[in-house]
């Protein structure tokens, strides 16, 4: 079984710096709560891993399906419980295409491969929260 490791160390205040994969991430909390807004906060961080994860599963598979994009970006956002702990119960995901004679169904194809088989963010965050999404063309 492989195992992920990720440290995060306590700078001052609300302030930490997360070290990922060699790479230095930091998070901070807004001033309300003792924070200096250094960083993202960590919860929107969730939002940004399911993006990454699914983007590049969706650009991997349209590769080999052989489908040209000029631009591609993926938006998500996610509705909070309004109960602690709180956490996101309903995510949205969209996902925006530009090219020339973009397939619509392998656009579908792509996503939903991703969405099933092969984004485990997305099998982890299925399990709690309602997920969501829509194709835009630019």
């Amino acid at each position: 079984m492989e195992k992920t490791n990720i440290e995060v160390k306590w700078k001052n205040n609300m302030s930490f710096d997360a070290i990922v994969n060699g790479h230095v991430i930091p998070l901070d909390a807004e001033a309300s709560v003792g924070g200096q807004d250094q960083g993202p906060r960590p919860k929107p961080l969730i939002l940004v891993a399911l993006a990454g994860c699914t983007g590049m599963d969706v650009v991997s598979i349209l590769n080999k399906m052989r489908v040209e994009l000029e631009d591609f970006k993926v938006d998500v956002s996610g509705e909070l419980t309004d109960e602690h702990p709180k956490y996101f119960n309903k995510i949205h995901i969209t996902y925006s295409f530009k090219g020339k004679d973009l397939p619509m169904d392998k656009l579908e194809k792509a996503i939903n491969l991703s969405q099933e088989r092969y984004c485990g963010v997305s099998a982890m965050l299925i399990k709690v929260a309602e997920l969501t999404h829509e194709i835009v063309l630019m």
